[in-house]
């Protein structure tokens, strides 16, 4: 029952359109998640030390190999956080201009 495979497509000439799903977890969260799997955390437990679920936990245990894909060291402060990007952000859309944003 229900509507044949391809009906849309037919109707409106597009392919469907795929949800994108939820966005995905920051770097730092994982990051963090990885530190705690260093100090010797189960996956089940890192993932709940940082505030994330079991599942994310899991997911980023299993497509790492159990080893971390990215560098634990402290960035360098080289770039912006995200945080101070949100404020420039938002001092730009009030017209303020970028010599008093520094």
């Amino acid at each position: 029952m229900g509507r044949p495979a391809g009906w849309m497509a037919a109707l409106t000439g597009r392919s469907p359109m795929k949800s994108p799903g939820a966005p995905a977890l920051r770097r730092e969260v994982e990051r963090q998640f990885w530190r705690e799997i260093a100090k010797g955390l189960l996956p089940e437990e890192a993932a709940a030390s940082v505030g994330v679920s079991q599942a994310a936990g899991g997911r980023w245990f299993r497509h790492g190999g159990g080893m971390p894909p990215m560098d634990l060291a402290p960035q360098s402060g080289r770039y912006l956080s995200f945080h101070e990007r949100e404020e420039i952000a938002i001092l730009k859309a009030q017209g303020i201009g970028v010599r008093e944003t520094a």
